[in-house]
């Protein structure tokens, strides 16, 4: 799968790697080669238990107003269809809320357009609604809680592939988002393979750690 910075990844081969790792993992293969802030922590889910894992297609929303962001052309719909273009099946939806963390991005209903084109999920830099409908979506959604109320007062979807910062993380569009119950992590595109092999090489030598402290012969390496 070609993302929005021209590298094509090995969808199989990264799935395979993704399937042994957690988020705790990746971070911390992403800090043995980038030194900047790449983790979001405290995310809810619908489904806590699902991955999420793709290049990231990003929607950025402003505070409401019709006479500057006039809604025929501001519009979920329409800026959604942006970010996807041409293509981009199996890709993460970031919707950034530019500071609104408290109001919804989405709900069941938008966000069942996710799943037309394909989109491996969401992650909301606010809140969404209608758990209960959106996991029965064949996709992953994290964001910052559920809420009842629409937002569509409060801020309007405003402009697409551009890059946006959620939790002081900038994500660019191509950027591999991956998240899972533990929170969230953004990793270079030309990099996650690189990163994943890495994540579970950590894994594998956490495991022998907890093996030799059962023998009772401690790894030098982690003493």
């Amino acid at each position: 799968m070609a993302d929005n910075t021209g590298v094509t990844a090995d969808t199989a081969g990264l799935r395979d790697l993704a399937s042994r790792v957690r988020t705790p993992d990746v971070v911390d293969a992403m800090g043995r080669a980038h030194r900047h802030v790449c983790h979001i922590g405290d995310l809810v889910s619908p489904t806590p238990g699902r991955v999420l894992l793709g290049p990231a297609l990003t929607v950025s929303y402003l505070p409401s107003c019709a006479e500057a962001l006039p809604p025929e052309r501001y519009n979920f719909t329409r800026l959604l269809t942006d970010a996807v273009g041409e293509g981009a099946q199996g890709g993460v939806l970031v919707l950034a809320g530019n500071g609104h963390t408290g109001v919804s991005l989405g709900g069941g209903g938008k966000l069942s357009l996710l799943a037309a084109h394909g989109l491996a999920g969401v992650l909301a830099d606010g809140r969404l609604r209608d758990f209960p409908q959106l996991a029965t979506y064949d996709f992953a959604a994290y964001c910052w809680g559920e809420t009842t109320k629409w937002g569509g007062d409060v801020v309007t979807p405003y402009e697409a592939n551009r890059p946006v910062v959620v939790a002081g993380v900038t994500i660019r569009p191509g950027d591999y988002v991956f998240a899972d119950g533990s929170g969230a992590v953004v990793i270079p595109a030309a990099q996650v393979i690189s990163v994943f092999e890495e994540a579970n090489r950590i894994v594998r030598d956490e495991e022998a750690f907890v093996e030799s402290v059962r023998k009772g012969a401690v790894d030098a390496r982690f003493e």
